[in-house]
């Protein structure tokens, strides 16, 4: 614990609401980004790393931060995501006995600013009454009337593109490259563990840049495609919906997750829309219409697709339903080996209800190669 004083902080939100609290260690300094808030209870680092966070500064619900330490295997990307960090009550102990170094390290490691001693319930309320805005973390607290200015410059998550500022630069392979699948999978913010949770299936992957076309991945003779999971908004991602396109056109096997299943939506003509505050967290519920059965699943996105669109359309079917407001949660086409899910099975942090989803995609891959 360190008892030395701490700089004043606040969070200052777009409509002009200000939360005060003090920041984290030493650091000092100012971070812009959408604000949003998780309520897992376990999984900081994991999160913090999710490169669907990018661009976003992420409220923590959970009451107690940083007490388990981070671990340098615990991480979903190369570098923390978030634009921002904000808790209730931040540990610079830690007791986990697998951990290697305190979260404290970690965010100074990835220079992240952080706030703490934030009342988080009454910020957490505020943005599910006002929806999600774009906010300011800053040490400069006399300087309001600046930070608002700069506040105002900073773009809305609408219409904005961001993949790009997380995919890989260069393709790379990940897994046995003598495995029995080989799968193409489009990054554009693509999961550590969705690559784990694939090559443990005998798969062997080759992740491609954001703007790779169909050509680009189809010359690695995959016998699958995917599309992953990512920041920002879907639909200036042309791309990507063409690459989709072109898929599902010669009906390949082809499985999206998150903002991979909003580019499967706009390539068969539905629409996407900026959700009010979003899903974010590890307990969400979900139902698989196809079985029946109710899933507890990890969550993180801030657009959904359209839902009257997708059950008027003669070739998808609607798989799966968030429970909590009836948005879509899972799609499939008719007529073609495609199917998506809005929800994160691989579940890094979360329950793995849904790593059934995984298996499903190989399934689909056996059937295909059965038939050529």
């Amino acid at each position: 614990m360190k008892y030395q004083k701490r700089q004043k902080a606040i969070i200052l939100l777009a409509d002009g609401t200000i939360f005060y609290g003090k920041a984290v260690g030493n650091k000092q300094g100012t971070s812009f980004g959408e604000v949003c808030f998780n309520t897992g209870m376990t999984g900081y680092q994991e999160i913090f790393t999710d490169p669907s966070y990018f661009g976003q500064i992420m409220v923590a619900t959970n009451a107690h931060i940083g007490n388990y330490g981070t671990n340098e295997d615990e991480v979903e990307s190369d570098s923390v995501k978030i634009a921002g960090l904000v808790v209730k009550n931040f540990s610079y102990d830690y007791s986990r006995p697998a951990a290697d170094s305190s979260l404290e390290a970690f965010l100074d490691k990835n220079n992240l600013l952080a706030i703490s001693d934030v009342d988080t319930r009454a910020l957490v309320s505020y943005i599910r009454d006002h929806g999600a805005m774009n906010a300011v973390i800053s040490t400069e607290v006399d300087n309001i009337e600046g930070l608002k200015q700069q506040l105002a410059e900073v773009p809305n998550m609408v219409g904005l593109e961001l993949a790009s500022k997380v995919s890989t630069k260069e393709p790379y392979f990940y897994g046995n490259e003598n495995a029995t699948y080989k799968i193409s999978a489009l990054d554009i913010g693509i999961k550590k563990n969705i690559l784990r949770n694939l090559a443990k299936r005998d798969a062997y992957i080759k992740v491609f840049p954001y703007d790779a076309s169909f050509e680009d991945l189809a010359g690695f003779d995959p016998d699958g495609y995917f599309l992953s999971n990512g920041p920002g908004d879907p639909e200036p991602l042309k791309s990507a919906q063409n690459v989709a396109k072109e898929i599902i056109k010669r009906d390949l096997p082809l499985f999206g997750i998150c903002l991979g299943h909003q580019i499967i939506a706009l390539a068969n003509g539905i629409s996407t829309y900026k959700m009010y505050n979003g899903h974010r967290g590890i307990n969400h519920p979900v139902k698989n219409i196809i079985t029946g059965k109710g899933e507890m699943t990890s969550q993180n996105h801030g657009f959904a697709i359209n839902r009257e669109e997708a059950e008027a359309h003669p070739d998808l079917e609607i798989t799966h339903v968030h429970l909590n407001d009836d948005t879509v949660a899972g799609i499939r086409m008719k007529n073609k080996n495609c199917f998506s899910v809005q929800y994160h099975p691989e579940a890094s942090p979360g329950p793995h209800d849904s790593s059934y989803l995984f298996d499903q995609f190989i399934e689909n891959i056996k059937k295909q190669k059965a038939l050529v």
